[in-house]
């Protein structure tokens, strides 16, 4: 740090414990100076030889016929007015970073100009000033932070534009002439501690200046700000970098300190000139989009305006599939029921597709109207984003308050070209059901009709064929579908597909028969996949032997048949009660059914299509025969 002393003379001021200041001398003291509650006992001469303030109230003291005078409103208080009358007396005097503003605007205000002594305390300090403080990184630093409490006298004095101009100048010279604090490093040093800097064999980052520009008033953070970006020297994402750890210095990680209203206002303020000073291209950084979710975190929670909000949104679009699932946790506020705002994602989903030219079928438009931009989204991007949504699903299923229509919306707002697995979607449909046992069964169905069986892992098939929660139709395609990957064989899938066919047949009359009592039964947690299932479904792979086509389909069916009913008993009591009720005459001759379009239980409208005659069964009614039922 900077420093300069003035006066040659030992320090004679004392003080007798109050408020009253005197000066060791022979001669007795003959004025009697008043500032703020302090009183000063000193000397004529010596001051009027110096200030042109004092001259003035001096004489006017005398004619009055009174050695006291009274000085108001005097920059920096008490303590400058100690450093210039100090300087009066010749006494030694040390000028550094802390107190050289308020030197210098305590000087102005008594009037210590050249006109009336030469090398007045105005010409040392800006000496000083030029020489010593705006050349130092740090001190320039130091002293603009002390001219906020000297207004207007810094302000008149151009003081913090100096201080200003000279931190934004050194912010933006070339890094390898840096040599300044980037070798500062607070988390070593105590909370007064200045680390001077040293030299280092490290290259200087481009953003070095960022974490020392944090210690500001958010007001002279962003008049030094623009400085810095009016320069053009700074690239976009250092100015993203230095807001960033600027709202991590200031900005409370304790999201219920924000909806506190002492502090609303003054965090308000500093969302409102972290957004203005945000660079104007809007896809600048591809790492923002953490640092901007946070901040409409902050926008949500203290009500900043839809302004702010709009602003932060149209940023976040563009790189939405970068964000976390954490980052997209964004707490709803009263009278929103739920725990986290799941309309404001669902909105930012709706324009990154609608910006993005992407329809609901994930085809990409050409003609894109003039709202949208090119926001490099491609097909990584989608498979991306549509990951993200199915682990937010996940999170926010827990939610009681979740709505069915909510969580509906939200999963079907993805392409379903985006969602090549169906894994992560069914994670949040068992996580939904569960924390929401008490749903209809119509409820049960639409939120379990959003899943694929297709599309399943075999890990995940095992999960589901033995997870209670799901409808009955839906762990049958979960079965047969296993059952169909199982035998692997593209020749011998249609046998299969027939005998699917059957089952989903005899499920509408086992569904019928079984009616809603099941549901209020208590619901076990899903078995963990193990090993038994996986050796079950491994039992029914079938392998081809060579025999005519003729008979390949019926020796398929009927491993198939005998494999499931001498496995049936592993399975839960769930499983099996199904398997009784739809593997009567497994083994018969197949017969033919006519697959067409039925009622509501066709099932998902993605289960295995038919193509095959399935077995004719002997206890089958004439109306049941005469049923058609979908497979599509």
């Amino acid at each position: 740090m900077k420093f300069m002393k003035l006066g040659s003379k030992p320090d004679a001021f004392q003080s007798d414990g109050s408020d009253s200041r005197y000066v060791m001398s022979e001669l007795p003291s003959d004025i009697v100076i008043h500032v703020d509650e302090a009183r000063f006992y000193l000397h004529k001469f010596p001051l009027l030889s110096k200030s042109s303030l004092l001259q003035r109230l001096i004489i006017e003291a005398s004619q009055n016929g009174t050695d006291e005078v009274v000085i108001h409103d005097i920059p920096g208080g008490v303590k400058t007015f100690e450093i210039c009358a100090k300087f009066c007396y010749g006494i030694v005097v040390t000028l550094n970073a802390y107190n050289v503003v308020a030197a210098r605007c305590a000087a102005e205000y008594l009037g210590m100009t050249e006109d009336v002594e030469k090398s007045n305390l105005i010409f040392k300090i800006e000496v000083f000033l030029n020489s010593g403080i705006f050349r130092s990184w740090k001190d320039s630093i130091i002293a603009l932070q002390t001219t906020d409490a000297l207004l207007p006298w810094s302000e008149e004095l151009k003081l913090v534009g100096r201080c200003i101009d000279s931190v934004a100048t050194k912010a933006t010279v070339n890094p390898s002439n840096v040599m300044w604090s980037y070798t500062y490093n607070r988390k070593s040093a105590s909370s007064n501690e200045i680390v001077e800097a040293r030299k280092s064999s490290l290259a200087v980052p481009k953003d070095w200046w960022v974490e020392d520009l944090c210690e500001l008033d958010v007001d002279l953070y962003r008049r030094v700000m623009v400085a810095i970006k009016s320069r053009g020297r700074i690239p976009s994402d250092a100015v993203i970098e230095a807001l960033k750890a600027y709202a991590a210095r200031w900005l409370p990680d304790c999201y219920d300190t924000l909806v506190d209203d002492v502090y609303s206002t003054s965090y308000k303020h500093l969302l409102e000139t972290i957004i203005w000073l945000l660079p104007s291209d809007k896809g600048s950084s591809g790492s923002s989009c953490r640092f901007f979710l946070k901040l409409l975190k902050v926008t949500v929670l203290i009500g900043a305006g839809d302004l702010l909000k709009e602003e932060l949104m149209d940023r976040i679009v563009s790189q939405l599939h970068r964000a976390s699932v954490h980052d997209l946790l964004i707490p709803s506020k009263p009278p929103a029921q739920t725990t986290y705002d799941v309309e404001l994602l669902q909105t930012l989903i709706s324009r990154y597709m609608r910006r993005a030219g992407v329809t609901e079928d994930g085809i990409f438009l050409n003609n894109l109207d003039q709202e949208m931009f090119e926001t490099n989204v491609d097909d990584e991007s989608l498979l991306a984003l549509c990951k993200l949504v199915d682990r937010y699903l996940a999170e926010v299923a827990s939610d009681p308050n979740l709505s069915v229509s909510s969580f509906v919306g939200l999963a079907t707002s993805m392409p379903e070209s985006a969602r090549p697995t169906h894994d992560g979607l069914y994670t949040a449909i068992d996580i939904f059901l569960k924390l929401h046992p008490g749903l209809p069964k119509m409820e049960k169905r639409k939120i379990s009709s959003l899943m694929d069986v297709k599309k399943l892992s075999k890990e995940a098939c095992i999960h589901a064929a033995q997870n209670d929660r799901l409808p009955l139709r839906v762990v049958v395609q979960v079965l047969f579908f296993e059952q169909l990957r199982a035998a692997g064989a593209q020749a011998n899938g249609a046998a299969a597909n027939g005998a699917s066919a059957r089952c989903l047949a005899r499920l509408a009359e086992a569904d019928d028969d079984d009616g809603d009592g099941w549901k209020d039964r208590a619901l076990p947690e899903p078995p963990t996949p193990g090993g038994a299932l996986r050796k079950q479904l491994g039992s029914l792979k079938l392998t081809d032997q060579g025999g005519a086509d003729d008979d390949g389909g019926r020796r398929l069916v009927a491993r198939s048949s005998a494999a499931i009913q001498s496995s049936r008993l592993s399975l839960s009591s769930r499983s099996r009660r199904i398997f009784d009720k739809l593997w009567v005459g497994g083994g018969k001759p197949p017969g033919e059914v006519v697959v067409g379009k039925g009622s509501d239980t066709s099932g998902s409208s993605q289960s295995p299509r038919s193509s095959a005659k399935p077995l004719e069964s002997k206890s089958s009614s004439s109306s049941s025969r005469n049923r058609r039922y979908s497979v599509s």
